[in-house]
């Protein structure tokens, strides 16, 4: 299990990356597309600024290429290699996979750039 006070922990849940103790995102399901990106301003709890700057996600693109990279590698792994099938159904599979997992791709990247900036703060939480 992944515990609070480590960065997999708030890269994964997408919690504060400062105090951990609440999520970033103002809705939780990724699959709301209207909603998936929207974060809260700051943190109700130890009042961390989630914007640093204007544009600072934009940064989370070239993690977000990677992020799919490493999601388009496993699923052409899984269904060329292990199920067998044929080429193009494993790059059918790998555009499947992109889409489905698009939402969690760009959540996901988001927690890893705003992660490398900040740091948790074990002083934060009471």
């Amino acid at each position: 299990m992944i515990k609070k006070g480590t960065k997999l922990y708030s890269i994964f849940t997408g919690a504060c990356p400062k105090c951990h103790q609440e999520s970033m995102y103002e809705h939780k399901n990724p699959y709301v597309l209207s909603e998936v990106l929207k974060i809260h301003e700051s943190c109700s709890h130890c009042h961390t600024k989630y914007r640093i700057e204007p544009s600072f996600f934009y940064g989370s693109m070239y993690v977000s290429y990677a992020v799919g990279i490493a999601f388009a590698v496993a699923a052409f792994v899984i269904s060329y290699l292990f199920l067998g099938t044929s080429l193009v159904t494993s790059f059918i599979a790998i555009i499947i996979t992109l889409v489905v997992f698009g939402p969690i791709i760009m959540r996901l990247s988001r927690n890893i750039w705003i992660n490398m900036f900040l740091h948790y703060d074990k002083s934060l939480v009471k």
